[in-house]
């Protein structure tokens, strides 16, 4: 929705107010009614309104014409819960981006809160992505990598994409949550206290490409996730690749941790899948996730769908699955949306949702 006309009338009432050349409102609206069985010792089922299969949002981007073939940029975005209308990434207003930064035929550089570069390297090779059901289930990381306090470059040159970030302290927010972490930093007395750091290169056009990306982020006294010290790191790697042949997409990658706050500190995550436009109005997707930990019997395998009509350009109806089968201790809940339904440690679960998504 372009904002040009709203502008117009209140620079003419207020004309001291200067805007720039192009703001867009933007967001998602997802919600609906969603299943979970296998909870609990008891293995109890239950039957509750979810705040949409992908997370619902909305947000502000801006540009502005610097000449020179240069431009400022700005991008605000917040996350909400549209089954309770309550924001969401840790209470924060504008919780998934926060940022200012100019940009060129030399790339962007950008100031505030944001994606890290692991965000990236999994955005188009993970087809389901930020899914109630798909990796976040077994790494929520991979959909909240964001951090504050952050400088980034990113740029693209040809078929290359080039970027990296660095925060001087990924996380302010202290709610005890996938959203919060409690390790805010910027401590003279600490340099190393609640930093983050992730680069990124990518290579490929509109039908392939592959990319690797590198995310780790340190720890601060009182941090959550046993990161209670600045000497603990816990770091990812993904390398991982996407492929278009017709209406059939591919996608694949290797998610690589090591997380020194951990018993188990080293995991692998292989995921891959496909997705395919049936007609010109459905999608079918499915996905399999597989998670292990070395020198461990603690491993997870998940396996997703998604069914999507588009009734509109705007505004489609879908169907999601999965099915999630622990060993070991492992106590991954399918359903990465709702807290308090994971299994007893090796269980396994199904979850199911239906719902109606509407972009604006």
């Amino acid at each position: 929705m372009k904002l040009g006309r709203v502008a117009a009338l209140i620079a003419g009432a207020f004309p001291g107010i200067v805007f720039a050349q192009n703001v867009t409102l933007y967001g998602v609206v997802d919600s609906g009614v969603a299943y979970v069985n296998g909870v609990g010792a008891a293995r109890h089922s239950d039957t509750f309104m979810q705040s949409g299969a992908v997370p619902a949002r909305w947000g502000l981007r801006g540009t502005e014409d610097l000449g020179g073939g240069n431009k400022a940029v700005f991008w605000l975005e917040s996350g909400f819960a549209s089954d309770t209308g309550t924001i969401t990434q840790g209470g924060r207003l504008f919780g998934r981006q926060a940022l200012v930064g100019i940009q060129g035929a030399w790339g962007q550089i950008a100031f505030g809160r944001q994606f890290t570069m692991l965000f990236w390297g999994m955005a188009e090779n993970d087809l389901l992505g930020p899914n109630i059901f798909g990796s976040a289930s077994l790494d929520v990381y991979t959909s909240t990598a964001r951090a504050d306090n952050t400088v980034s470059y990113k740029g693209t040159f040809g078929g290359l994409t080039v970027g990296g970030t660095y925060s001087f302290g990924r996380d302010t927010v202290n709610a005890n949550s996938p959203t919060g972490t409690n390790c805010a930093g910027e401590n003279p007395a600490d340099s190393r206290q609640c930093r983050e750091w992730s680069a990124l290169v990518k290579y490929g056009n509109d039908n392939w490409n592959i990319s690797a990306a590198y995310d780790s982020i340190r720890g601060g006294p009182g941090a959550f996730a046993g990161l209670t010290s600045s000497a603990l790191k816990d770091d990812r790697m993904v390398i991982g690749g996407q492929f278009v042949v017709g209406k059939v997409q591919i996608g694949g990658g290797w998610l690589r941790r090591d997380n020194r706050a951990s018993a188990t500190p080293r995991s692998d995550l292989y995921y891959g899948g496909v997705s395919y436009a049936l007609t010109s109005a459905v999608t079918l997707e499915s996905e399999i996730y597989h998670q292990r930990f070395h020198n461990s019997p603690n491993k997870a395998w998940l396996f997703a769908g998604r069914a999507l009509y588009a009734f509109s350009k705007r505004t489609s109806a879908y169907g999601t699955a999965g099915y999630i089968n622990n060993f070991g201790n492992s106590t991954f809940a399918v359903n990465s949306g709702q807290s308090g339904t994971n299994p007893t440690a090796g269980g396994k679960q199904f979850g199911a949702m239906i719902g109606v998504k509407h972009i604006f």
